[in-house]
């Protein structure tokens, strides 16, 4: 039997969301997206390779709930952070995910403080949000508490995201970011830039004027910031030097594999071509360089 020494220590570290902690640290964290993946497996795929946290894709797939929670309690267990992004507006959805044992919810195109206060509502149990009671969860490895401490540790451990995708969105950063309960924002450079009007390549410079007005508002107000949709690493790696939060998105798994399919088709026409070459006999000689046609002097 547990002495109470033992279960409040055991309360505590299950109260710690290894993300946060690290991100407080200013240690890096590599993040992988799930997105064609069906199979808890991928958990264990990131875990292998050294990923901290994955992020289930909602918003961009047609994956169905079950199948994420099942990769997300996977995750948890192996210790491997999970997130889900949902849907935009969709937060009916949200204690379904965190039932299922999301630790982490990534809410996209958020403009205005009210709508972040809707987002923390729907992650957190009373008295700091809706979040509809339950009588166990995986982030308590699904033993009975009282209530008053399993949604204590489940308000602590869980982590809400917000995504900045517009310039309302950006022109209320700070307002936004000063929300109770939001833990991390990020940037969603991607849809940012296409409602800036200023698509394609490189960042440009509007771009990376809001991308400054967004660091300096969350610094402002106390709350890491990423930026996310940007492939330019030495970008990503200034910010972080500048304060943003070392949080990296490493890929997502359908990118991932068709750029390792390429790669691996174009392996394999080259090493025929290299065979059909060595295998060549060599070309018969040239009439005109016959000795008959030089005849010695």
């Amino acid at each position: 039997m547990e002495t109470t020494s033992t279960q409040d220590a055991w309360l505590e570290a299950r109260s710690t969301n290894t993300i946060m902690a690290r991100l407080a640290r200013r240690e890096h964290v590599a993040a992988l997206g799930v997105r064609g993946a069906r199979s808890p497996d991928i958990a264990r795929l990131a875990k292998a390779t050294g990923h901290h946290a994955i992020w289930v894709d909602l918003e961009h797939s047609a994956m169905p709930i079950d199948v994420a929670g099942a990769i997300c309690a996977t995750a948890l267990d192996i210790g491997v952070v999970p997130f889900v992004r949902v849907p935009e507006r969709e937060y009916g959805v949200i204690g379904r995910l965190l039932d299922g044992g999301a630790a982490g919810i990534i809410v996209p195109r958020i403009e205005t403080p009210a709508q972040a206060a809707d987002v923390v509502a729907a992650c957190r149990f009373p008295p700091h949000g809706h979040r509809s009671a339950i009588a166990t969860l995986p982030c308590v490895e699904l033993r009975k508490l009282q209530p008053a401490q399993l949604y204590q540790v489940a308000n602590r451990v869980t982590v809400v995201k917000l995504l900045i995708e517009s310039p309302r969105g950006i022109e209320n950063m700070e307002a936004i970011a000063r929300v109770e309960g939001v833990d991390l924002l990020a940037i969603g450079s991607n849809d940012l830039a296409a409602e800036m009007g200023v698509t394609g390549g490189g960042v440009h410079p509007q771009l990376r004027a809001a991308h400054e007005h967004a660091l300096a508002a969350c610094q402002r107000a106390g709350k890491p910031m990423m930026i996310g949709g940007v492939a330019d690493a030495a970008y990503i790696a200034d910010f972080i030097r500048r304060g943003a939060a070392p949080f990296l998105m490493t890929g997502i798994d359908t990118d991932l594999l068709l750029g390792a399919l390429h790669e691996r088709v174009a392996q394999a026409m080259a090493s025929l071509a290299r065979e059909a070459t060595a295998e060549s006999p060599p070309p018969p000689a040239s009439p005109l360089n016959s000795p008959l046609n030089h005849p010695t002097p």
